[in-house]
């Protein structure tokens, strides 16, 4: 049975299991001491192979004043003791890990030494000169003489820093796991779960004791069961699924939509031992984006019906107005039609810039129309301004410029600014001369007043026009 120490300083037993592998360290240690309390100055080889070993060693004589120390106490103890005259331990100040003051005279290796006996499972923390702490567990071991007396006693100081950090770190993660208001679940690789977090509970209605050690596939529908199979072999590859959205089942049978996150679990051999799994429940982000479609959708219904009416009312209108403006007004109202329906087939607030153009082009000639940029987005109303620009760009090409005539073509590219903007570049070949208009009409009026760096280019091969959509 181990020895280990009370505040008091006396020994007193424990039934902590010990290391194997150290205590047979130590004890070979403690040979090696006992070789060189005997040998004294006589044979360098002992203290040469102390020396060596990156362990805190050092060794006393009966009444515990230091006979030898090694570098790496010197080390851990930021001082170099002065034989014969320290006492016990060479550390400069002595605590408990509750930090309450250790008197060196009640320390491990002064009670190994008053009660003739090892002193095992103990921790303390020395202090150096510097100020600073070291947590450690000493392993002190009386020697003893052929005679059966007591000669002294050889000491191992264990650095506890890392372990120490390394506890600290499973503890804070170990608490956050445990106050997630996510559902964490750890399982192996048989999909058998191994951990269950307060959020799993919560979230899940079962409680730790109802599914650890059963397959995680209580929770999967039965129409979803196929899913798990796929998931582990990609957790075998070492693959990490991020945000897969999938639907789960409670333990009253009831469904919840969440969203999953998997990564793979490593063994400390590197090896794939299982996996951690992180639930978050998106019901109320599924209803809100329900909604929210519910409410695109009636938003798209009423501008619809606002452009109708505005149709209408233009119609009756400009009923003695030539043909020609009826159908640019027309398809201006088309053309915001268009670019309504883009933003609210799937957000609301921005479109794609390619789609964008693509819509607004749509109504002419496409096969004669080519565009190319780099992917981006604008928001609503960028993509209302570009649309109404391309639209009477168009129109004019159709009339005058390059859709005029069966050989010309129209490119339309874009490129991102510094700034984060982008700018638009329409090209017209193969048309008739572009020339300057005596007049300007409501396109150009439309470009210049919205985009910044607006130009019209008039030339030979036909009209360039570019504009930067403005942020």
């Amino acid at each position: 049975m181990a020895i280990s120490l009370g505040r008091s300083g006396n020994p007193t037993d424990t039934r902590a299991p010990a290391n194997t592998f150290l205590n047979s360290l130590v004890d070979r240690l403690s040979n090696i001491g006992q070789a060189v309390l005997a040998f004294g100055q006589a044979d360098d080889r002992f203290r040469q192979v102390i020396q060596a070993l990156p362990a805190a060693i050092y060794t006393t004589d009966a009444l515990g004043f230091i006979t030898f120390y090694n570098d790496a106490a010197v080390a851990m103890w930021g001082r170099q003791p002065t034989l014969g005259d320290d006492r016990w331990c060479g550390s400069w100040k002595l605590y408990w890990p509750d930090g309450t003051p250790l008197p060196h005279d009640e320390c491990p290796m002064a009670i190994a030494l008053k009660t003739r006996r090892a002193i095992r499972g103990v921790e303390a923390v020395a202090e150096r000169p510097d100020g600073t702490r070291i947590p450690f567990a000493p392993h002190p071991t009386p020697i003893f003489d052929d005679a059966g007396e007591l000669v002294g006693a050889v000491n191992m100081l264990v650095d506890l820093t890392d372990r120490k950090r390394s506890d600290e770190y499973h503890e804070r993660l170990a608490s956050i796991v445990q106050s997630s208001d996510d559902a964490i679940i750890s399982k192996d690789l048989n999909g058998i779960i191994t951990s269950w977090n307060r959020g799993a509970e919560r979230l899940f209605g079962y409680s730790a004791d109802e599914v650890v050690r059963r397959s995680v596939t209580i929770l999967i529908p039965p129409d979803r069961i196929s899913e798990e199979p796929s998931i582990l072999e990609r957790l075998r590859r070492g693959e990490r699924i991020d945000h897969y959205e999938t639907v789960r089942r409670r333990k009253d049978g009831s469904l919840v939509d969440i969203s999953l996150t998997v990564s793979p679990v490593h063994g400390a051999d590197g090896r794939i031992i299982g996996a951690s799994k992180i639930a978050r429940d998106i019901t109320d982000r599924k209803r809100a984006q329900e909604e929210q479609k519910l409410l695109l959708a009636e938003i798209m219904h009423r501008v619809k019906n606002t452009l109708a009416t505005v149709q209408a009312i233009a119609t009756q209108t400009l009923r003695r107005a030539p043909q020609d403006e009826r159908e640019a007004f027309r398809g201006r109202l088309h053309a915001l039609s268009s670019a309504h329906d883009l933003l609210t087939s799937e957000r609301w607030d921005r479109a794609a810039l390619r789609d964008v153009v693509t819509t607004a082009l749509a109504p002419f000639h496409h096969q004669r129309l080519s565009r190319d940029g780099p992917d981006t987005w604008v928001n609503a109303r960028q993509a209302l301004q570009v649309t109404l620009a391309l639209h009477e760009l168009a129109t004019n090409a159709s009339k005058y410029g390059a859709l005029s005539t069966s050989d010309g073509r129209i490119r339309v590219r874009w490129k991102l600014m510094p700034r984060g903007t982008a700018k638009v570049y329409w090209q017209e070949r193969g048309g008739p001369p572009a020339r300057s208009p005596d007049h300007k009409g409501f396109g150009s009026i439309l470009i210049e007043q919205t985009f910044d760096n607006a130009r019209f280019r008039f030339g030979e091969k036909g009209l360039a026009c570019s504009f930067e959509i403005p942020s």
